[in-house]
């Protein structure tokens, strides 16, 4: 397991970091069992679907090694039925229930009768693919979810790397940073941002979160890109929200998950940057703002400093690292955040996913709350279907307020 892996591994123990992603297919199968030992036959024929973790003590990294999938590794919820939001609220329950890594990297709920799926002709049915984030991203997630559910790709199998000498490794990056700060300095490569002073929403969350999504087609929003069209969107909802409670939104801003492959063994490859919202202007200027965000911090995560400090990390001895991770304190509170919200956009990839012979609708997802977040979204496409989805904490944030803004702003 490389480092990245066995910090998000270590690190679930203190807080909960397991994926959830809702995928809605057009019909409800009538034989249940068999749909789901088509899912158990797709899973064992599929080596990365079979991995367990295995710890080797407090000297040396955990391991993946493969397994047998097992009938725990399907739970059935609500066989009578249930409706799509209480499908949702289920199944934002299930953070709390977090896997076992040793014992299941991933877990399938099944929801066989759901009424009211956006877009389907009946009665449909859900299924919610459970991962440890140590297990995957949201790149590898959908790789990985496309094999459980019929997708005819192959997952691809990280290269396992050397992990160098640490004291080596770390004189390199420490050459490769001070060139990155003259490099900035110069102008030749994008400063990092600051960070956003907190408001009302970076409150700790204090209820059960709760979920709300909306499906509409990718047409709508690829205004350049759908990541980029809900963020102006959110910057129109969120800055009214917050300007009719009397907060300042001049340095609004947001937490954006950005893929980058750094470590070709890992099953992380990501990073989040922040990037300001720019409410004050139009949205046509926004989108543009928050275009050259983006493009500056990708071009800041390709310097060579950035992959210097990943093979530096990568070098950390498991013990040093696993103590670092126990310094951790989940309560502590900052001055300042990346983001005031957070905005995860995933491809989930085409619509070539059934569960028991029936299409997949749409794919949906919601980011984790922390205490220093109470309100995330999800942007996740599949297909043509783009599904935006809210997860608050309803303590904090007036949900219905933001949600019926953030519809008006995405249809506007």
């Amino acid at each position: 397991m490389t480092a990245v892996d066995a910090q998000m591994f270590w690190l679930s123990a203190v807080v909960p970091n397991d994926q959830l992603v809702v995928y809605a297919f057009d019909g409800s199968p009538d034989a249940v069992d068999a749909a789901i030992a088509e899912l158990r036959q797709r899973a064992q024929a599929c080596d990365e679907l079979r991995l367990r973790v295995v710890e080797r003590g407090g000297w040396r990294y955990p391991r993946w090694s493969p397994g047998e999938v097992g009938a725990e590794q399907f739970a059935v919820h609500h066989g009578g039925g249930v409706d799509w939001q209480g499908c949702l609220d289920t199944a934002a329950g299930l953070r709390g229930d977090t896997l076992d890594l040793r014992r299941m990297t991933w877990r399938a709920h099944i929801f066989p009768k759901v009424s009211g799926v956006p877009g389907a002709g009946g009665v449909g049915s859900v299924v919610v693919l459970q991962t440890g984030h140590a297990f995957a991203d949201g790149s590898r997630g959908t790789a990985l979810a496309g094999a459980l559910l019929g997708r005819e790709q192959p997952v691809p199998v990280p290269v396992t790397a050397r992990r160098g000498f640490l004291p080596v490794r770390g004189i390199a990056a420490a050459r490769a940073h001070r060139k990155l700060v003259r490099d900035t300095e110069a102008g030749l490569v994008p400063p990092p941002p600051p960070g956003c002073p907190l408001l009302s929403i970076n409150q700790r969350p204090l209820a059960t979160p709760v979920v709300r999504t909306l499906v509409l087609r990718r047409d709508q929003l690829a205004r350049p890109t759908v990541t980029i069209g809900v963020l102006v969107a959110v910057a129109d909802a969120l800055a009214g929200y917050l300007a009719a409670r009397g907060e300042d939104t001049s340095t609004l801003g947001a937490e954006v998950t950005m893929a980058g492959q750094q470590d070709p063994g890992a099953h992380n490859n990501f990073r989040n940057v922040g990037i300001g919202l720019h409410p004050e202007v139009d949205r046509a200027r926004r989108a543009e703002l928050i275009s050259a965000e983006l493009a500056a911090q990708r071009r800041r995560g390709e310097h060579p400093a950035m992959r210097a400090s990943a093979a530096a990390s990568a070098a950390i001895p498991a013990a040093l690292l696993r103590w670092g991770v126990r310094q951790f304190d989940p309560d502590a509170r900052g001055a300042t955040v990346t983001g005031n919200t957070v905005v995860s956009s995933v491809n989930r990839g085409p619509a070539d996913l059934s569960f028991g012979g029936f299409p997949v609708l749409h794919a949906a997802g919601f980011s984790g709350l922390s205490p220093m977040m109470s309100l995330t979204h999800g942007v996740h496409g599949l297909g043509d279907a783009i599904t935006i989805s809210v997860h608050a904490d309803p303590e904090n944030v007036d949900v219905d307020d933001y949600w019926e803004r953030l519809g008006a702003a995405l249809s506007g």
